[in-house]
């Protein structure tokens, strides 16, 4: 009689177990499913996970991997010229040119100067291993960005975004983008923006990127084939992946990355590198 209480105390013990272990993959099966459902740019309820510790799905598409790059505020292949005085929070480096091209001075960075030669300012660390995997992986970045498929919309705004307040999603524009007045980017802080540009970015002067609800600069992504430019006074968020110049104009302020595939030019700017 007792072992029998016993064995039947056991197997109910190990059917409840595994009832409760499927309920619970169940959960989260269920949540995965719905955040993939979801619409992009609609918000999610919070998910009832939450309380639990378990990370909580992000809307839009998953985030560009910046690799070794990801390290640097900004990174160019043919140069940085700067107008005297800006602040950069974050790693520099020029790669494959001469760190000669690299014209920030030492008290103007918080952070490494890395440089391929004995070039370059006298805080500048020469390592060319560091630089050449950093712009490898600049390059892989930019084609995974620019490669990305099925749109949640295509060429909003007819390339002028200025006055937009913009969800969470994967945009694409055929032509340049231009931002004329403020934007904001509203979503969570797990939450992804790219923003694909055949053409050129161009930011007005004064034209600021607001985000709210959360969302993290280290989520957004400008990637650009054509020429980005930065208006006097402007703010700009997020990481900008450009396959040629960026030119940051006088007392504009990023906080982001500049990843570029030739130069960045400098007047007198603020940029600061988001959280890693």
């Amino acid at each position: 009689m007792y072992a029998a209480q016993i064995t039947r105390s056991t197997l109910h013990t190990f059917r409840k177990g595994l009832f409760t272990s499927a309920l619970g993959v169940g959960s989260l099966l269920a949540v995965a499913a719905c955040a993939a459902d979801a619409p992009t740019g609609l918000t999610s309820p919070a998910s009832p996970l939450a309380s639990e510790g378990l990370m909580q799905l992000g809307i839009g598409p998953a985030p560009v991997r910046l690799g070794t790059a990801g390290t640097f505020a900004i990174l160019s292949k043919t140069g940085i010229t700067d107008v005297y005085a800006s602040a950069v929070k974050g790693d520099v480096g020029t790669s494959p040119i001469t760190g000669a091209a690299l014209l920030l001075s030492c008290d103007e960075v918080t952070g490494k100067v890395f440089v391929v030669d004995a070039a370059g300012p006298a805080c500048a660390i020469n390592d060319a291993t560091t630089l050449t995997a950093a712009v490898g992986d600049m390059e892989t970045a930019y084609l995974d960005a620019e490669g990305r498929q099925s749109p949640s919309v295509t060429e909003l705004g007819a390339g002028e975004i200025g006055g937009l307040t913009i969800t969470p999603g994967l945009y694409k524009w055929g032509t340049g983008l231009l931002i004329s007045n403020d934007v904001t980017l509203a979503g969570g802080p797990n939450d992804v923006w790219i923003f694909q540009v055949a053409g050129t970015l161009d930011q007005a002067n004064a034209a600021r990127i607001t985000l709210t609800g959360g969302a993290q600069a280290k989520n957004i992504f400008w990637q650009v084939a054509g020429a980005v430019s930065i208006g006097t006074t402007a703010h700009l968020e997020g990481v900008v992946l450009a396959k040629t110049l960026v030119a940051v104009k006088t007392g504009a302020s990023v906080n982001g990355r500049l990843l570029a595939q030739t130069a960045v030019t400098l007047q007198m700017n603020a940029i600061t590198q988001p959280a890693w």
